[in-house]
């Protein structure tokens, strides 16, 4: 990681203006008593309180940077020659908005020499373990921690690693460390003091001071649809070297992990995952390696992203929209189906995705659910047993091939996918109809449809042949577009094609 430096007229700047509030808010404390006194006395009232507020940040430092760690990893890079947009999505991959783009990117990479780069941690036991950002040790290689007294740990163990919420737990080989206090993150309110220390820019123990702005902020990291998120956003200034690093309130308890900043620039917010959050993966990661989580293997997103299936669910204002059903998964063996809105779990209503995630979180693995489902003018119940979230998702390749082209709807080129062209594509439906061909320019195209994939329904109807598919585009309106069921691989979407008007 290259050195960088703060500048100082920014921080004398922002520790002015920190300065400035704090003496203000006493001010219009005091206002009262003021009135009374001397304005000498107002003077020194305002001062007290203001040397009391300092002291309580001295102890902070004094009491909980012990607790803090540096922690450096050596690793090899991997660079790739893909300079194309997008946010990083889990296990490195990017996507760029279209269904599949996930699943699907590959990126040729090259080997580069060792690396160092530096983040923060926290020391959770005594006898040596830690809990930091799975980000800070990504990469494998050798794992330093430093701590404030200058012990120094080399070839820290990675006991496990939560990459769902973006955590991982180190142990070194030390006894009585200084480890920190806990605080209770569900009791965090908005507007108290929030403290973070860690090593950003290299700067070692860096304390920074701002307030809490807001909670269980959500779709701010980019990461994917298997990663979850419920974070603390905090103004306290958080910059990388700071990850996994504490946020503490103003008794010096952690309350979370600091993870992201959103933006480059100084000012922008910065979230942690909450404690609580963190520590229930942590004790996890220390009695059994891994985390085991429940799952029903979709993909999800809220109604009001979609606009274009919002025509077809007219009178659907809230719920999760099932994008992807994966092959294999309790979903899969399930009646639930692509497009299908889901708003409740067991009867409690869910209006988002998080809220979705939360609810089957909470259930046992193994564990039945129904899911109440509005699939276009329909209320159904679905039934799903729960199973075991997998450690990783497996990705799918295809091969180009020259196909015959038959049928062309919404730049589409599609034909019958018999089974002597499923073998030969090595696709693993063997019903529907495959694309042959996505014109330049075209709906299909800018939703991300491409060559082999395979169309099952349109509109709900089945297409099982392109007498179905014609016949089901025939029937669609201009205006609406069709809705299409698409298989690729080992996971399962739809799409809404409208032509361009």
């Amino acid at each position: 990681m290259d050195k960088q430096h703060l500048p100082s007229s920014f921080c004398v700047a922002r520790w002015f203006a920190i300065g400035f509030c704090v003496v203000a808010a006493a001010a219009v404390s005091s206002s009262s008593f003021a009135a009374a006194t001397p304005a000498s006395s107002s003077f020194n009232s305002d001062l007290d309180l203001a040397r009391h507020l300092e002291g309580a940040f001295e102890r902070v430092a004094d009491q909980t940077s012990p607790s803090v760690v540096v922690i450096t990893t050596k690793h090899k890079e991997i660079s790739t020659s893909d300079s194309s947009g997008g946010d990083d999505g889990e296990n490195g991959q990017q996507f760029k908005g279209t269904p599949f783009e996930f699943f699907f990117h590959h990126m040729p990479q090259q080997e580069i020499p060792d690396v160092e780069s530096q983040g923060s941690g926290v020391i959770l036991r005594k006898d040596g373990y830690i809990l930091t950002n799975q980000h800070v040790i990504d990469g494998g290689g050798q794992i330093t921690v430093l701590l404030k007294d200058g012990t120094k740990f080399t070839n820290a163990v990675v006991v496990g690693v939560d990459d769902r919420i973006d955590v991982a737990v180190l142990k070194v080989d030390g006894k009585n460390l200084p480890a920190a206090r806990l605080g209770d993150s569900d009791a965090v309110k908005v507007g108290q003091w929030a403290i973070a220390i860690g090593a950003p820019y290299e700067l070692d123990y860096s304390f920074t001071v701002g307030v809490i702005s807001a909670k269980n902020r959500s779709g701010v990291a980019g990461r994917g649809g298997n990663a979850y998120e419920d974070y603390l956003q905090t103004d306290a200034s958080i910059n990388p070297g700071n990850s996994g690093g504490p946020l503490c309130d103003i008794e010096g308890r952690v309350i979370g992990i600091n993870t992201l900043i959103r933006g480059i620039n100084p000012g922008h917010p910065g979230f942690a995952i909450p404690i609580n959050m963190a520590m229930d993966s942590a004790d996890k990661l220390i009695k059994e390696g891994k985390v085991k989580r429940p799952w029903i293997g979709i993909g999800i997103e809220g109604i009001d992203d979609d606009k274009d299936l919002a025509e077809f669910q007219d009178d659907v204002k809230d719920g999760v929209v099932v994008h992807e059903i994966r092959e294999g998964t309790p979903a899969a063996n399930s009646g639930l189906q692509p497009a299908d809105v889901i708003v409740a779990v067991d009867d409690v209503a869910v209006k988002s995705p998080r809220e979705l995630q939360q609810q089957i979180l909470r259930k046992n693995i193994g564990q039945k659910v129904v899911l109440s489902v509005v699939r276009g003018d329909e209320n159904v119940h679905v039934t799903i047993q729960t199973d075991e979230m997998p450690d990783q998702l497996q990705t799918v390749s295809l091969e180009r091939h020259v196909i015959p082209k038959a049928e062309t709807a919404f730049g589409l080129t599609v034909q019958t996918l018999t089974k002597e062209l499923a073998e030969r594509l090595k696709i693993a439906a063997s019903d529907g109809v495959v694309v042959t061909d996505v014109a330049d320019g075209s709906a299909a195209q800018q939703k991300g449809l491409q060559r082999g994939d395979v169309i099952t329904a349109v509109n709900r109807a089945p297409a099982h042949s392109i007498e179905d598919f014609k016949s089901a585009i025939a029937k669609a309106g201009q205006d609406k577009g069709a809705l299409m069921y698409v298989k690729r691989g080992r996971a399962t979407t739809f799409v809404v094609l409208k032509e361009s008007k």
